[in-house]
């Protein structure tokens, strides 16, 4: 059977960093991104070279940070794609691997964020399910202090992304992957309750050891309503990055409009 023709356009390192110096990406800022390789087109290099280019344009002053979530070390009750028989679930939770920062790959993500988890000097931070990679000055700061209990909000990279002023780049990826928005979950009415978060960790004696905390609850099932609101309300800059339509736009005035729109979106049940 013939394969379908590659689809472009080409892009390679150089055609990629000046797109995103185009979009307005500048030397120095600390940028979160959520990104779809497949989105851009041909990539001559891969997702390693859209790492490059994103560095090229931040420069060495700037900070790179990405998702780097392993969902799929989660409690196998709530799985469903697939879902496992209900006889596995002990053994499952007794064998899975406890999340390590340094070998634990990401997962649902993508390919760039593995790329950027793997990069010489990358910082991750210590939430099982829902960690962030940073490469630059500040990589240390946003990635400490990622509580257990706290998946995205204040204890989360997400906050420390809001103190440092970063931007949210969406490459290739649409408003359903922005995690800041559930930084406004943590803070609207509601975010009080509490839901059991399951996860395998590593002990502080080198074992692993099944942990249930308890955490605010969080869902991106109307994540793309919310952003096509926000792009509607607010000048959000869009322009071509290879084949895809990209955004870019400040996290702080992101979270500050989905804590007004999800209280009138999500109302109390």
């Amino acid at each position: 059977m013939e394969k379908p023709p590659v689809r472009g356009p080409l892009c390679t390192r150089a055609t990629l960093a000046a797109e995103l110096r185009a979009l307005g990406v500048r030397p120095g800022e600390t940028l979160l991104v959520h990104s779809s390789l497949s989105a851009l087109g041909w990539v001559a290099g891969g997702a390693v070279d859209v790492v490059h280019a994103l560095l090229d344009v931040l420069g060495e002053d700037g900070t790179l940070v990405v998702p780097t979530h392993s969902g799929d070390n989660s409690d196998p009750a709530h799985w469903s794609s697939p879902a496992v028989p209900e006889e596995w679930w002990p053994e499952l939770r007794a064998s899975m691997p406890g999340y390590d920062p340094h070998t634990t790959r990401s997962f649902g993500v993508g390919t760039v964020p593995e790329v950027v988890r793997t990069w010489p000097g990358a910082l991750r931070s210590g939430h099982p399910q829902t960690s962030f990679a940073a490469l630059g000055p500040l990589a240390g700061r946003i990635t400490s202090g990622h509580r257990p209990e706290c998946r995205l909000g204040e204890h989360s990279p997400l906050a420390r992304l809001e103190e440092a002023g970063a931007r949210i780049l969406l490459l290739g990826a649409g408003f359903d992957s922005c995690t800041a928005f559930h930084l406004a979950e943590y803070r609207v009415p509601g975010a009080e309750d509490r839901v059991e978060v399951g996860f395998a960790a590593l002990t502080a004696g080198g074992g692993r050891a099944w942990v249930t905390v308890l955490d605010s609850p969080i869902s991106s099932d109307d994540f793309e309503l919310l952003g096509a609101d926000y792009e509607r309300d607010r000048p959000v800059p869009r322009g071509p990055v290879g084949a895809a339509t990209c955004r870019l736009f400040p996290l702080t005035e992101a979270v500050a409009y989905a804590g007004r729109w999800l209280p009138v979106h999500r109302p109390p049940a």
